[in-house]
């Protein structure tokens, strides 16, 4: 896909609004609909208010919305989602590799910030970090004219004994999981070996280089891998 936001548009998109373009997006309201249970739950708002919102984002011409079919993004709205999305995982690779800190602690850091730089900030920070095409913890980051990377990982969870996998990504939506990940050595890029799978709910064995690694479940489902 390749779009971009309108002409003048931009002053239209609070941080509110982009919070909620985004949520579509991660939920997938670029392929099919979103309910407002789905959306209230990822937002940790009431139902009531994303009801107000989606209403005033239908309006902006940014989401198709139904009450009873919930809503999608348009063309428009994907366009500004991947804008923020863009902004947000090139701010937590530039806290990262320029200022020292770790994946754990970007996410809230990028929240903040993906809201106020401009346009010309992005690109020196996208051309100061030499035009990278993934952020720390192996998501896609969208170009400046709206293209992403798109591929299907399973999760380390869905592993079978003997297999050897390489990890590409990793949810950052839990700092705790994340730092877990980190003890672990569980980063994008490693080569794993899978020792024993998961039986009965029990942790998962891998070797990551010469060492055996025990990975609970709830980390395991969480590392994506081909």
């Amino acid at each position: 896909m390749n779009v971009n936001v309108k002409p003048g548009s931009e002053e239209k998109l609070t941080r509110a609004r982009q919070d909620y373009l985004k949520a579509l997006y991660h939920l997938g309201g670029g392929a099919g609909s979103v309910s407002t249970t789905q959306l209230a739950e990822r937002l940790a708002v009431a139902p009531a208010s994303v009801t107000e919102m989606l209403a005033t984002l239908r309006t902006l011409d940014l989401v198709v919305y139904d009450r009873y079919r919930g809503a999608s993004l348009t063309r428009q709205g994907m366009a500004a989602a991947l804008q923020t999305i863009r902004r947000h995982r090139l701010i937590e690779l530039f806290l990262v590799e320029m200022l020292g800190y770790s994946w754990d602690e970007v996410h809230d850091e990028a929240e903040r910030m993906e809201h106020v730089i401009s346009r010309r900030m992005e690109e020196r920070i996208f051309e100061a970090l030499g035009r990278p095409d993934l952020d720390p913890h192996g998501d896609p980051i969208p170009s400046a004219s709206g293209k992403i990377a798109r591929a299907a990982y399973r999760t380390l969870a869905e592993t079978r004994t003997g297999e050897r996998v390489t990890i590409r990504r990793v949810s950052d939506r839990d700092p705790g999981k994340l730092r877990v990940m980190r003890e672990l050595d569980l980063r994008p890029g490693r080569a794993v070996e899978v020792l024993a799978e998961s039986l009965y709910e029990s942790p998962i064995e891998v070797a990551v280089g010469r060492r055996r690694r025990h990975v609970p479940l709830g980390i395991a489902r969480e590392v994506f891998v081909d």
